[in-house]
């Protein structure tokens, strides 16, 4: 069973990501660490005793109950306190004008891997709500806030992302719903949705959908797309819901994994509901402005996904682990008693869990960093456009990398348990299952690596990433001049990491200002794989300095020893890997043959 590492947690907020530092400085108000320490012990509560027992449940619920009703509801059946009294998740990241707690992102972030560890397919709930209850309050109406944000920052109402339509995935261009104006300030919404994760359910009085969609005289592209608030139901005067609105659940998907949560095609503006055809909408911020408006939520999201990767990754290290220790098998040098030794004691199951643990907190030190600089933008306004540079450089890395990681480990776990992994009963399956998702939605990984080196690297010429290496180096100029007992070549791998690190941006660096665009592309997903794991490292043995502590101190050598020397390889697959995949592509056993003839 799941149990919440507050201790883990704890030490990264304050002793990698700079919780604590920022505390001292009073740039959070009237936060103490007091209160960080008692929220995350009762966040770690909650999802130890609460949340993770609906995991296996839920999932079950939904497999028994799960179904279209024949008035286009989905039914979701789970444990109505547990339920209820998970809408707090909500509530930290809210604005206090509208019932929330205003913490910072960090403690929000926290929240939502503990939620997510005990019960990915409950976590994604308010996680989706948390993005809405941003876009509205950044770029909605001052009557749209009134209505809408103190139920949903409650967790009485749930939000919804509305995006993909079936003949646009990844591509927005292609979206093609309406919205037409009433000429009352509200408009009609037509058209159709795929993948709206929580898009029908009996859990919340309300639903508030945010759609993308596009008005008659709307340019093409994603310059015409604007952004609606479409409510399941419509409001009274009072703010309560009352009348049912032209919006309904056509189909639900039956899917690889996290299984409990709804995830639907959704029918905007067929005359099945309300008093005509067209779903009611409310415009959020301005005409032929929405993608601007959903990318506050999207961005949002994108964190928020990163941090499930970290959540199932540590879910499927606890989980690996307690079995370790139970499973007998074999002979070990290190055990002394009789019959058979706990695997856990073998040479190979312990590199396992030793790998999986180092990249779970590699991830949640690169997570919680991004979540640090978001909380930045807003504490600090001398150097607000640095921070929201360096929110962006680590945005893809958080949410790529973690989600990578996520999918590893689980597999990672389901090998420590051998066959019985194979086997449904004891979970570690659904683990990987549920992780599976999390590279693919919010911006497949791949797309988040052509971000990260067409957007994110060029930024100020270049100098932001030089700024973000030149941190880099001096955490190993820490780890050097530590003395820590135990900490072994840990500075010498991680100074040949960020060698290959300068080696390859510079390598893509060049390659853009030079046109050589499909050069730098093709090193994409290695380049954020190796920048991720030399922060990482970097970022793990900067929390063992600041720790001493010699669990940490001996996590911080592991990885540096045995994983971060992947980096030299991911560079010489971005600086010298291009050419050959290029002319394997196109070559007569390649895939230009094999797609000719094709559309």
């Amino acid at each position: 069973m799941y149990s919440a590492p507050v201790a883990d947690i704890s030490h990264t907020l304050n002793h990698i990501a700079g919780l604590s530092t920022e505390i001292g400085e009073g740039r959070f108000g009237d936060l103490s660490e007091d209160l960080v320490e008692a929220v995350l012990e009762e966040a770690g509560r909650f999802a130890t005793e609460e949340i993770a027992p609906l995991r296996e449940a839920g999932a079950q619920a939904w497999r028994d109950t799960g179904r279209r009703r024949s008035d286009h509801a989905t039914r979701l059946e789970r444990p109505v306190p547990a339920v209820d009294r998970g809408r707090v998740g909500t509530r930290c990241r809210g604005p206090e004008a509208f019932g929330g707690q205003d913490l910072p992102q960090m403690m929000a972030v926290a929240a939502l891997e503990m939620w997510n560890s005990g019960a990915m397919a409950f976590g994604i709930g308010p996680t989706l709500t948390m993005g809405a209850v941003e876009a509205i309050e950044k770029h909605g109406s001052d009557e749209l806030k009134a209505t809408y944000l103190e139920k949903l920052v409650s967790g009485e109402w749930m939000g919804t992302m509305n995006l993909t339509e079936p003949q646009a995935g990844s591509d927005l261009n292609a979206l093609k719903a309406k919205a037409e104006p009433v000429g009352d300030g509200s408009y009609r919404i037509y058209g159709q949705k795929i993948f709206i994760t929580y898009g029908e359910h009996d859990l919340t009085d309300n639903i508030v959908h945010l759609v993308l969609a596009r008005l008659p005289d709307a340019p093409p592209g994603t310059r015409g797309l604007s952004l609606f608030l479409v409510p399941k139901i419509l409001p009274d005067d009072e703010g309560k819901p009352a009348a049912r609105n032209d919006v309904f659940c056509h189909s639900m998907e039956h899917k690889l994994g996290i299984h409990a949560s709804p995830t639907c095609t959704m029918i905007f503006g067929d005359g099945k509901f309300g008093d005509k055809a067209g779903a009611v909408g409310f415009l959020i911020g301005e005409e032929n402005r929405g993608l601007a408006c959903m990318f506050t939520m999207m961005n949002n999201a994108r964190l928020a996904v990163g941090m499930q990767g970290v959540a199932v990754a540590e879910a499927a290290y606890q989980k690996a682990l307690a079995y370790a220790q139970e499973r007998r098998q074999g002979r070990a040098a290190d055990h002394d008693g009789e019959g058979m030794a706990p695997i856990v004691l073998h040479a190979d199951v312990k590199r396992n869990l030793l790998t999986m643990k180092a990249l779970t907190q590699s991830a949640r030190a690169i997570a919680y960093s991004c979540a640090h600089a978001l909380d930045m933008v807003r504490a600090d306004a001398e150097r607000s456009a640095f921070w929201q540079q360096r929110a962006d450089l680590l945005t893809p890395l958080a949410k790529a990398f973690s989600t990578d990681v996520g999918v590893e480990v689980a597999s990672i776990g389901l090998q420590v348990h051998g066959g019985m992994g194979y086997i449904e009963e004891t979970g570690a399956a659904a683990l990987l299952r549920d992780a599976r998702i999390a590279p693919i939605y919010e911006g497949t990984n791949g797309i988040q690596a052509i971000d990260l080196v067409m957007r994110k690297l060029p930024m100020e010429g270049g100098d932001h990433i030089g700024a973000f290496i030149g941190e880099l180096k001096s955490d190993i100029e820490a780890v050097r001049g530590s003395n820590l007992p135990g900490i072994g070549a840990t500075a010498e791998r991680l100074d040949e990491a960020v060698f290959a690190l300068e080696r390859a941006t510079g390598f893509i660096m060049t390659a853009l200002a030079d046109g050589r665009t499909e050069s730098a592309l093709a090193g994409a997903t290695p380049y954020l794989r190796l920048i991720s794991l030399a922060a990482g490292g970097c970022f793990v043995a900067r929390g063992a300095v600041a720790s001493t502590q010699p669990e940490r101190i001996a996590l911080s050598r592991f990885m540096a020893e045995n994983l971060v020397a992947e980096t030299s390889a991911l560079s010489e697959t971005v600086i010298g890997g291009a050419e050959s995949l290029a002319e394997a592509a196109a070559a007569p056993v390649g895939l230009t043959n094999l797609t000719r003839g094709y559309p």
